[in-house]
């Protein structure tokens, strides 16, 4: 159905339980994701993913992280545990943004599409992003004027991804029952956050 997108912020083994940076409930989400999209595909003008694709994120990763700045290594380019979750990856979806390549990078639109993994180098980076090759340009060219994100986790990407695409004036919805915070007590606020941006926060 023009006019309406999905995007699927992150949900990757490196964010479910027994990954480097694992969130209780994540395999499950991925799990309701994919019976959701497999029920409402027909709904969508755009499906899109999102992932964590470091290579050289600087101090973004740390031996010592503070788990608010910096980070245990996670979401490393071209391991088994960046890629999509299996629930996810069977779904065939046509679109995929991979960001944090050389930064930090919370919210998808700092990705840029690249089906291949053939996008390596810091230029060929900067090189995608210039030629638009972005989840912005992405959602324009569908015609899109309303969102739904879900994904992992609520409280960070999901929150920060959300929180963009109200920047860029959109209609923006997060279903609460396809995502799943950090923490309880950082899902209150990004919930909060989201609320007072005007982010609606439904159940799917």
């Amino acid at each position: 159905m023009a006019g309406k997108a999905l995007i699927i912020v992150d949900v990757q083994p490196t964010f479910c339980e027994g990954g480097e940076l694992g969130v209780d409930g994540g395999n499950a989400v991925a799990e309701r994701i994919a019976a959701y999209v497999t029920a409402h595909r027909g709904e969508y003008a755009v499906i899109a993913t999102t992932q964590d694709w470091h290579i050289e994120p600087g101090a973004h990763w740390s031996e010592h992280p503070d788990y608010v700045d910096t980070w245990p290594v996670h979401g490393e380019a071209g391991t088994p545990n960046a890629e999509l979750h299996p629930a996810i990856r069977a779904l065939n979806v046509a679109h995929h943004f991979k960001k944090g390549q050389y930064s930090a990078a919370y919210s998808g639109f700092e990705g840029i599409e690249d089906n291949t993994d053939r996008i390596q180098s810091r230029e060929e980076v900067t090189a995608a992003q210039q030629a638009g090759h972005t989840l912005a340009n992405a959602l324009k060219a569908a015609g899109v004027t309303q969102v739904d994100v879900v994904g992992i986790a609520e409280s960070h990407c999901v929150k920060e991804t959300a929180l963009d695409t109200c920047k860029l004036g959109y209609q923006v919805t997060v279903f609460e029952d396809l995502t799943v915070p950090v923490s309880e007590e950082l899902g209150v606020a990004a919930r909060k956050d989201m609320a007072a941006a005007g982010i609606a926060l439904l159940r799917s």
